[in-house]
């Protein structure tokens, strides 16, 4: 099932975008890449220490550098920083060059997958679970604007998830090349 179709996966901390990332690529034969990942072995430095000495808007902006020439790559399913969408050029260049799917989960979900996870730079403060909520309220609105699909994966493992995404990935492909006939599936 190999494909020049890119797959972008975007969503909160927690969601499960690498984890399903990786089911995804080897599900349609293409190649994971997990924009963070990338980011450390340009850098030769850990996402961490990235936002310890430059801040975040320095790592915002090696965030954008990444997401620019990934999106500019064929037959890869990328996994994006949760932030990824915090920058406009970002949103564009996802929607511009791939499927973008929006993985959500409920809050409670993505605290619990995250309380103990110290690699977070976001979450290293008192009150975690307040952080996400805060960073939930900023972000929802950028997931959807950029989405192509929505996937819940709560009580979903990533065989599931992946499942349902090609579903999605399938009906949006079928309503691109026969628009009519699937205006006409809809009114009947």
């Amino acid at each position: 099932m190999t494909s020049s179709l890119s797959v972008f996966l975007v969503g909160p901390m927690g969601v499960g975008k690498t984890t399903i990332g990786k089911v995804l690529a080897e599900t349609m034969g293409l190649v994971f890449v997990d924009s963070d990942r990338e980011i450390e072995a340009v850098t030769g430095a850990d996402i961490p220490w990235i936002f310890d000495v430059e801040g975040e808007v320095g790592f915002r902006a090696r965030e954008s550098k990444m997401i620019e020439q990934l999106t500019a790559r064929k037959g890869i399913v990328l996994a994006t920083g949760g932030g990824a969408v915090l920058a406009e050029d970002n949103r564009r260049w996802l929607k511009q060059r791939g499927a973008v799917v929006y993985l959500r989960a409920p809050i409670s979900q993505q605290i619990e997958r995250t309380k103990r996870d110290k690699t977070r730079p976001l979450l290293q403060t008192a009150n975690p679970a307040q952080k996400i909520r805060e960073l939930m309220a900023l972000r929802e609105p950028l997931y959807q604007e950029v989405a192509d699909l929505i996937v819940d994966t709560n009580r979903r493992g990533p065989k599931a998830a992946c499942t349902e995404i090609l579903r999605q990935l399938d009906e949006l492909n079928r309503a691109a090349i026969n628009p009519e006939s699937e205006a006409d599936n809809v009114n009947r």
